[in-house]
């Protein structure tokens, strides 16, 4: 059985290269299809592959900073890969990719992390933030999303198959597409710590700094407690900003390296995290190092954070503004020993990368079989054990 990969694009490894990372584990003979590849050949050997079928885009100038310009081509770029030779075409895709063409004898499953947000619910979010929220340029670019949202949906029926990476995203696509996706969790890097380190005094929170993360709240909220302390991992445009409004109680470490912010994990009292996020892996991360997670209540995080229960791994905060962050994070000081570290590393056991490779392999071979019994595919093909 021939299998072709399709991943939107490759510049940084992120959480979406994660779960392609774990997708050729399942598939080790596997192409890969992507619109540009500007990765270090030492990080395609750590995603598990050392070449890649690259678009038309590859060739643009100063594709590396200004890649999200090339927007409107990216529908055209990646309508032009040739995968008529494949049996089984798996699309990992957070933009376009899923929007290759495939014929009725080839099976499609889609990993959907998340419909295109920037073209949907939150556009007006993203033209804010890119300054075209107003003038000609506005109207530019809110012409370019509408057609996006077009295309989108005209291609939404192309996977015979959608998966997803949480019941939040699940909901998106049902009322984006109207079409059903079956939920499986995305691998996560889990510590590899034999034992829980001793609590330090400091609170963490850790993210790129840019406005969309959310952390400018979160700084704001321990300006209000001076008695609490707040470290704040991670480098980004608004951290000169970010550093002017905030406390003597809060510190910057600026960008540290994975070891380090494991670390720092597994010695905060809690990891504050105030972003809406389609899953978010990090808090999943913090809480296998055994750090409580203190998070807005909204997206994915609702489904790898227990905060109720007898077995609870964090609290909630009802909106991302200081007051309600501040109030949550005094709930947690007044009953901090009411979780139990040991139930945050047990939580995040759940979101292995094993249990992914394993629930993908099992989604797929039954989309296949199916597949199969219906009459369709060119041959008899192999499941995969």
């Amino acid at each position: 059985m021939r299998v072709a990969v399709v991943h939107d694009w490759l510049y940084v490894i992120g959480g979406a290269e994660q779960v392609l990372r774990e997708i050729l584990q399942c598939y080790p003979g596997a192409d890969v299809f992507t619109l540009f590849d500007l990765l270090r050949p030492e990080d395609r050997k750590k995603l598990g592959f050392e070449k890649s079928h690259t678009s038309f885009l590859q060739k643009m100038p100063m594709l590396g900073k200004h890649h999200r310009k090339y927007l409107p081509l990216m529908p055209l770029a990646i309508e032009q890969f040739d995968l008529s030779g494949y049996d089984l075409v798996i699309s990992s895709s957070c933009a376009v990719a899923r929007g290759v063409l495939t014929g009725p004898d080839q099976l499609h499953v889609s990993y959907v992390h998340s419909p295109m947000r920037y073209a949907w619910d939150l556009q007006h979010v993203y033209l804010k933030e890119s300054g075209y929220d107003a003038g000609v340029k506005s109207l530019i670019a809110r012409t370019i999303l509408h057609r996006m949202r077009m295309w989108d949906v005209r291609t939404a029926h192309g996977p015979d198959a959608i998966f997803t990476n949480s019941q939040f995203v699940a909901r998106r696509v049902k009322k984006i597409y109207g079409r059903d996706a079956r939920v499986i969790y995305p691998p996560v890097n889990l510590s590899n710590r034999d034992a829980i380190l001793p609590v330090s005094d400091h609170f963490l929170a850790a993210s790129r700094l840019v406005p969309y993360k959310r952390i400018e709240p979160i700084i704001r909220a321990f300006n209000m407690m001076p008695d609490l302390k707040l470290v704040v991992a991670g480098d980004g445009p608004e951290a000169e900003r970010l550093k002017k409004l905030a406390g003597p109680n809060v510190t910057f470490t600026g960008f540290v390296s994975d070891k380090r912010l494991r670390d720092l994990m597994a010695s905060a009292r809690a990891f504050v995290f105030a972003a809406e996020e389609d899953f978010g892996i990090i808090p999943v991360e913090a809480q296998s190092e055994g750090a409580p997670v203190l998070a807005l209540g909204r997206g994915g995080v609702r489904e790898s954070v227990l905060g109720t229960g007898p077995h609870p791994t964090g609290m909630f905060f009802d909106a991302p503004d200081p007051q309600s962050i501040a109030d949550c994070v005094r709930s947690f000081v007044a009953s901090e020993h009411g979780i139990s570290r040991l139930d945050c590393r047990q939580r995040a056991a759940l979101f292995s990368a094993e249990r992914f490779r394993r629930q993908f392999v099992s989604a797929v071979n039954e989309e296949l079989a199916q597949f199969q019994a219906n009459g369709q595919g060119r041959a008899p093909s192999r499941l995969i054990a």
